[in-house]
């Protein structure tokens, strides 16, 4: 698993709200940017190269990856804050719930039925990016890191999976020994005991005169 450092994330200025990805720069700095993030639609869709999950998403994306890792797909891993990216093969991706498929513009990972504007040449460099280096712009979000290696290795993604409850032996309570059976409904009674011998009520045996 490699993490992403460092995590752009997208902030807003302007009217409209309109976003500019990166941390704030001096006024007047050459590398401040001068131009607003916007989208447009894109018909035909790009071909997906990676699938992402932020938030309450990732943890469903980190499972699908993981089960596809063993299946023995190779796949590359990106961790920010929030964030999985899972990149490679079209047909080796996963999918979870709340993900996003996203293709190559360029240098840029965008939503595949998406187009940033201005040209997409333009924001590798308004994100910091070096040449060769993985970056992310969808709206909300930007991620900036090295290309991680390929890997096979299931454990990458256990730490996005919720924990499971340690169960140690003998922990459980012993069930209690059945208590003996009564008697059935339809059981005889008991016969009464007799005198004792001796006693008043015992006859005496004597014969009448």
């Amino acid at each position: 698993m490699t993490t992403a450092q460092p995590s752009v994330p997208a902030r807003t200025s302007g009217p409209g709200g309109a976003v500019t990805p990166g941390p704030p720069v001096a006024p007047g700095s050459a590398a401040e940017p001068v131009f607003a993030l916007r989208w447009e639609r894109r018909e035909p869709p790009l071909p997906p190269a990676a699938v992402l999950a932020v938030g309450d998403a990732v943890p469903a994306l980190a499972a699908a990856t993981r089960a596809r890792l063993l299946a023995g797909v190779r796949l590359g891993t990106l961790a920010d804050a929030g964030a999985l990216l899972v990149l490679g093969a079209a047909d080796d991706l996963p999918w979870a719930d709340g993900a996003r498929y996203l293709g190559r513009e360029g240098e840029l990972l965008v939503p595949t039925t998406a187009r940033p504007l201005p040209v997409p040449a333009l924001w590798p460099a308004a994100l910091g990016a070096r040449r060769g280096q993985v970056c992310v712009l969808l709206p909300g979000h930007a991620m900036v890191a090295d290309p991680p290696p390929p890997t096979t290795d299931p454990a990458a993604l256990d730490r996005f999976l919720p924990a499971e409850p340690d169960t140690e032996p003998g922990s459980a309570a012993e069930p209690e020994p059945d208590a003996a059976p009564g008697p059935g409904p339809d059981a005889a009674p008991a016969p009464a005991p007799g005198p004792a011998p001796g006693s008043a009520e015992q006859p005496t045996g004597s014969r009448p005169a």
